[in-house]
């Protein structure tokens, strides 16, 4: 295999790994569908992901996924637990299409690349979900998991159909993923009080009298 069959492979990889980090089985399901179609060929060791009972797994798991991130507050507590799938996911999904390499460096590739994406996405919806429910109480989160499924399907068909464009949207996405979270911290961080207002700091004495 070529250095360019490698890149594109790569940038297959990062885009479906990006989509991972919105939901974590939609991209699954899309690879299984479209290694199953013959429209997409996985590196030697992964063709179990086109498999009948892989298929009908993910489809399954999908339907669940996407259903619960619709329950208030339950989507939450499933941001803890897909987070550590997300990287998982990401990373066998990037291996399994990154091309014929060796070991060693198809699953470093696939860790950085591929789990590190979907580490960041993933920590940037979290982020987004729980400034959701604490500005909206919940009410906004419905909202937030629409665009989540929507961005997993379209990432991961797009990175199907033309890997290179889906690699490069995934950077996009990383890159604004770091930026909004960082926004999101630090107005956090600004918003929560420090001390009592009319308190002195600590070692400044008692404030004059009017």
């Amino acid at each position: 295999m070529n250095v360019a069959e490698v890149f594109v492979g790569l940038l297959l990889g990062i885009g479906l790994a990006a989509a991972c980090g919105f939901r974590v089985f939609v991209p699954l399901l899309v690879v299984s569908i479209a290694q199953r179609a013959g429209h997409l060929e996985l590196a030697q060791g992964f063709q179990w992901i086109g498999s009948w009972p892989a298929l009908l797994s993910f489809a399954v798991a999908t339907g669940l996924e996407v259903l619960a991130y619709y329950i208030p507050w339950l989507d939450n507590l499933l941001d803890t637990v897909a987070t550590p799938l997300a990287v998982v996911a990401g990373t066998v999904l990037t291996a399994s299409v990154v091309g014929d390499l060796s070991p060693v460096l198809r699953w470093g590739l696939a860790v950085v690349a591929g789990g590190g994406t979907a580490t960041v996405v993933q920590a940037a919806t979290t982020v987004t979900r729980a400034a959701s429910s604490v500005t909206t109480g919940g009410l906004g989160n419905p909202v937030v998991s629409t665009v989540e499924a929507g961005a997993s399907t379209g990432l991961s068909l797009l990175a199907v159909l033309v890997p290179v464009l889906a690699g490069l949207v995934a950077l996009g996405l990383v890159a604004l993923a770091v930026w909004v979270t960082v926004r999101l911290v630090r107005r956090r961080r600004a918003g929560s009080p420090h001390r009592p207002s009319g308190q002195p700091a600590a070692g400044t004495g008692t404030p004059p009298s009017p």
